[in-house]
């Protein structure tokens, strides 16, 4: 009996869910730091920004196509070793961009990092599931998830300011620090428990998932709206530098204030997906994205840059409201219609938010390379433009889910 109390004492903790959520706060912050930080890493590496944008690229699409795989191949290793390992291996990727003195040895780091970060996050979100009792495990899982909203809040800007205050190097080696930090209360505080009865999807059952038609249009739905934006913001400093006329201390301030707006609004989101509903949101947030980014076209064509500096800040805060508020209401719109294989249905929106991330990325480098920062609003437009359509497609063709047996 006594046992039994002490386990079920153990359930009702949320201190695994934020020990878990330094990886995933360490991982946020890498992966959105590198952005603002492209301008003068292709000054010291001699590569123009077009083609630095590959190192955003090539970390997205690892991450799409390595994290359900090797969430599958790792799938019976016990979760706490497995954390623990993908972490410190998540450190040793940044040691390695650290160290690295050309282009190919970062482009390696960073493919090492998205392989260490896609298989961490789903693993800690299924050990989360296992650790905590049901009526906590919400609760749980939004402060695992949390790190990512504070890392974009704060690891982001500030990333930024040191990258431009000590050197991008830095930055790296800063993050290699705080992943050692997790390894080390990984160790020492998560409770060690056998993840093997909780089963992992099989690749045939993903792609039955995808082939469903209702949630097929949801997942398109992200891509688009991932691509979108991430074919403007992967290039946001060379925009803010020539648009606006904004240094590195500039456009660190911008960035700053886009990672504020994009923390608003997935708090706004979820507070509105509760009050509306959850396609509603999905429309306005969408809406108000292509409105901002035919702002930054306006601003890049018309204005001067002592002109286009305010109106380029507010947009820019509204932007991260727009593009994180859309999040969590979607996510909400698939897990209406992914019954009954919702874990896996959510499990997929990663990868083809991810997959819209690389080719978004891929995409701005080419408008970036051939028709220069004006033209970058245009593929954010089309992309979030699409997503709309097809978000208001599949409400309009919305059913009730059929139980699939």
């Amino acid at each position: 009996m006594t046992s039994i109390s002490s386990e079920r004492a153990a359930g009702q903790s949320l201190a695994p869910a934020y020990i878990m959520a330094l990886g995933t706060f360490a991982i946020g912050t890498e992966g959105f730091m590198i952005v603002p930080l492209l301008p003068e890493m292709g000054e010291d590496l001699s590569l123009p920004v077009s083609e630095l944008g590959s190192l955003v690229t090539v970390f997205t699409l690892t991450l799409a196509i390595t994290s359900p795989l090797l969430t599958i191949l790792f799938g019976r290793v016990d979760r706490k070793r497995l954390l623990v390992l993908t972490m410190a291996a998540f450190a040793l990727a940044n040691l390695v961009a650290w160290a690295s003195q050309g282009y190919w040895g970062i482009f390696s780091a960073r493919v090492l990092l998205a392989m260490a970060a896609g298989l961490y996050t789903p693993n800690a979100n299924a050990l989360m599931g296992a650790l905590v009792v049901p009526e906590k495990r919400g609760r749980a899982l939004a402060i695992l998830n949390g790190g990512l909203t504070i890392a974009i809040a704060i690891g982001l800007p500030i990333g930024s300011l040191i990258g431009n205050a000590l050197g991008w190097r830095v930055t790296f080696l800063g993050v290699a620090a705080l992943s050692i930090i997790a390894v080390v209360a990984l160790v020492a505080k998560l409770p060690r428990t056998d993840g093997t009865e909780m089963r992992i999807a099989s690749v045939a059952e993903r792609l039955a998932i995808v082939k469903r038609p209702q949630v097929f249009r949801e997942l398109a739905v992200i891509f688009f709206w991932a691509l979108g934006t991430y074919s403007v913001w992967t290039y946001i400093a060379p925009y803010l530098n020539q648009v606006d006329g904004l240094g590195p201390n500039g456009i660190s301030a911008v960035v700053s204030v886009w990672g504020i707006g994009a923390a608003i609004g997935i708090v706004l989101g979820g507070t509105l997906n509760d009050l509306m509903g959850a396609r509603p949101v999905v429309a306005v947030s969408l809406i108000l994205a292509v409105l901002v980014f035919l702002s930054l076209i306006f601003f890049a064509r018309v204005l001067t840059p002592d002109q286009a500096i305010v109106p380029t800040v507010i947009a820019v805060a509204f932007w991260g409201i727009a593009i994180w508020a859309f999040y969590p209401a979607q996510i909400a719109t698939l897990i209406q219609v992914g019954q009954p294989a919702v874990p896996i249905a959510v499990s997929l929106s990663t990868s083809f938010m991810y997959l819209g991330f690389a080719v978004g990325s891929a995409i701005g480098s080419v408008v970036l390379s051939r028709g220069g920062v004006g033209d970058l609003g245009i593929t954010g437009v089309i992309g979030e433009g699409i997503a709309l359509l097809i978000a208001t497609y599949a409400g309009a063709r919305i059913t009730q889910p059929r139980r699939v047996t």
